[in-house]
């Protein structure tokens, strides 16, 4: 009796412990993996076994900004069962990775998070920190920018409840021009919006100031456009370069 009001508190707990079949995933892919399960002091009901895949944002609340967890996808690997005392027990498991898990750039993280529902006990947990990088679609994207004389400046998860559709935020990809489009635009952002079949993209392009109205517009923030574009993966297929000439026409138009 006493074993098992230890286990409630969480002391002689079962535990866990994620492998996962790798570390590095593109959008879409299969996670594939096993949770190891050791059995505490006592024979536990365990409810079933949750993963998660997480990242976090920042989310600006009274001229402040705080860092925030943010959910982008919730899996139930197991049916109830009894966990015996001391048993140790494999449950595998495989998922999509969601096509909207942010790009772990700039120092994005993202990390699966495993918890096992212990039924009148401590939920134990593990987490493992995985590394997501771009489809090919993306990285035509990406190499058109390149090619447009725009250099990444920093990546993170903003909160844009608009924006993110199924989730509150939004990874912004933030570019600096150095070439072309160099004193016209102060930046351009670049957000990824995947599916199966197609890559939407919005661009948030940021105009330099230039004179007094275009200093009043940029402190009210007047002086950013957002663009939607929608690729097909057999556009894209053509290549940077073909990609590069249509987003400098599209450019072009909002940097005036």
């Amino acid at each position: 009796m006493f074993n098992r009001f230890l286990a409630s508190i969480g002391i002689g707990n079962a535990t866990i412990d994620t492998v996962l079949e790798k570390s590095r995933y593109m959008p879409g892919e299969v996670v594939r993996g096993v949770v190891r399960i050791r059995g505490g002091n006592v024979e536990q009901q365990i409810e079933t076994i949750h993963l998660a895949v997480m990242t976090q944002y920042v989310r600006e609340s009274n001229d402040q900004k705080h860092t925030q967890n943010g959910e982008v996808g919730r899996y139930h690997v197991s049916a109830p069962f009894l966990l015996k005392a001391g048993e140790n027990r494999e449950v595998p498991f495989s998922f999509n990775l969601p096509h909207q898990t942010p790009l772990t750039f700039a120092r994005t993280p993202v990390w699966v998070k495993t918890e096992l529902d212990v039924r009148g006990g401590v939920d134990p947990s593990d987490n493992d920190k995985i590394e997501v990088v771009p489809t090919p679609q993306m990285n035509t994207v990406l190499e058109a920018m390149n090619r447009l004389g725009f250099q990444l400046r920093k990546a993170d998860c903003e909160y844009a409840s608009r924006l993110g559709g199924s989730m509150p935020f939004v990874q912004e990809i933030e570019f600096v021009p150095t070439t072309q489009f160099r004193g016209q635009l102060d930046e351009v952002e670049v957000m990824f919006f995947p599916s199966e079949r197609e890559l939407e993209i919005v661009l948030q392009i940021d105009r330099r100031a230039r004179g007094l109205s275009s200093l009043f517009a940029e402190a009210m923030n007047m002086d950013e456009s957002f663009v939607r574009v929608k690729y097909t993966h057999e556009q894209l297929s053509q290549g940077p370069a073909t990609v590069s000439h249509q987003l400098a026409d599209i450019i072009s138009r909002f940097a005036r």
